[in-house]
Formats: C-alpha cells, sequence, structure tokens
C-alpha cells in the first residue's frame, strides 16, 4: 500500500503569507520556506511583523477566506484520491488552513498550531513535532507503507529524502539547485506521470 504525501502551499493552494502580504500591503511577509531555509527564523521574523503592524489573526483569516485552490488542485486531489491513501502535510497552522480544507473537501491535514491572545493576535506558535514532515515518513513506513511525496520548497526537502519517491513541484530555481537529486515537475499532468512511475517503480521492487 502507497500513502501521497503533499506539502499544502505551493503545491494545493498558493502561498497564504504571499497573499497576506499583497492584501495588507507588507513587503516583509512575502518571504517564505522557499527563500528562508530556517523554519523558526522565518516563523519568528513573521511574529514580529504581524506585531508592529498590530495585524491580528482575523485579518489573516479574512485573506485566506478569499483565498482558493489553485487552478485544477481539486481535480488533481481527487485523482490521487483514488490511487492512494493521501496526507497532507504542512507548516501552515490549523487556524489558517481550515476554509481551505473546506474547498478541498477536508483532506487529512498533519500541521501546527498558533497561540494566540484574548485580543486576536498571534503571541507565538507551537510545532507538532520538530521536521515533522519527515517524521510522519518514517511513522508510515515503520507501518509498513511506502511513501511518496510532493513539494515545492525547503521545508520539504527532508521529506522528500526520507520518502520512497520524492518529487519536487513548481519549485524555485534555488531549490532546484541545491537539490538535484529529486524530479522536477511544473503541472499536475506532469506529477501526475511522476506519481504513476514512481508507483511502478515501488511495485516493481515489491
Amino acid at each position: 500500500m502507497e500513502i501521497a504525501c503533499l506539502d499544502l502551499e505551493g503545491v494545493l493552494v498558493p502561498e497564504i503569507w504571499i497573499n497576506v502580504s499583497k492584501r495588507t500591503g507588507i513587503d516583509e511577509l512575502k518571504l517564505t520556506t522557499r527563500d528562508i531555509s530556517d523554519y523558526n527564523v522565518l516563523m519568528r521574523q513573521r511574529l514580529k511583523i504581524l506585531e508592529k503592524h498590530k495585524l491580528g489573526l482575523p485579518d489573516i483569516q479574512a485573506v485566506i477566506e478569499a483565498m482558493g485552490p489553485l487552478e485544477g488542485a481539486h481535480d488533481f486531489l481527487n485523482w490521487l484520491r483514488a490511487r492512494y491513501q493521501v496526507i497532507i502535510l504542512s507548516d501552515t497552522f490549523y487556524e489558517f488552513a481550515a476554509p481551505l480544507m473546506r474547498q478541498l473537501g477536508y483532506p487529512t491535514l498533519l500541521c501546527h498550531h498558533l497561540e494566540v491572545t484574548e485580543y486576536g493576535f498571534v503571541s507565538d506558535y507551537k510545532l507538532r513535532q520538530k521536521d515533522q514532515k519527515r517524521q510522519a515518513v518514517k511513522a508510515f513506513h515503520k507501518l509498513n507503507f511506502h511513501v511518496i511525496a510532493a513539494g515545492d520548497s525547503y521545508n520539504d526537502t527532508s521529506m522528500l529524502a526520507e520518502a520512497d519517491a520524492g518529487i519536487l513541484f513548481c519549485p524555485p530555481q534555488n531549490v532546484i539547485d541545491e537539490f538535484p537529486q529529486f524530479q522536477v515537475t511544473r503541472n499536475y499532468d506532469e506529477l501526475k506521470v511522476a506519481f504513476a512511475a514512481a508507483s511502478a517503480a515501488i511495485q516493481k521492487k515489491d
């Protein structure tokens, strides 16, 4: 049995923080895990920016409510579900992701939590587990599942490396250059082909 593990932002939905940056005009919020490989550094920077601009969770949620999945994402997810068990492994937060999960038909999502004050300001974040994407893949392996994983950013690369097959989807050039061992796909049709080929290779080994 094979499990498909997908990143969320950049694979199925647009980057949340980039959309928040565009809506609020705060350029510093454009930086993502495509730009900064250390997730803690990135999040601490984001929290300082939110505090500086008095931007609360309701403001961010309003932006997310207006977002939708990437074009073709829903059909791709349905295609994937018909062939594999599908798990979304993301470094976003449940407080952000709920509206997007509804639009995607509520796939299984493993991510993190935010700490929010009584006034609606984000005071901190709590990781479900350090390097949780890779740890999830390791756990699936212990349950005797094969894993095919797809992501687009630095924070996906340990997941891709741990999986039986790792695929990059529409990654920036810097990630491609630093991780040439992973196959690169540019659209959902290519991603389908890559998943099918990886699955065939796994079954051949078995």
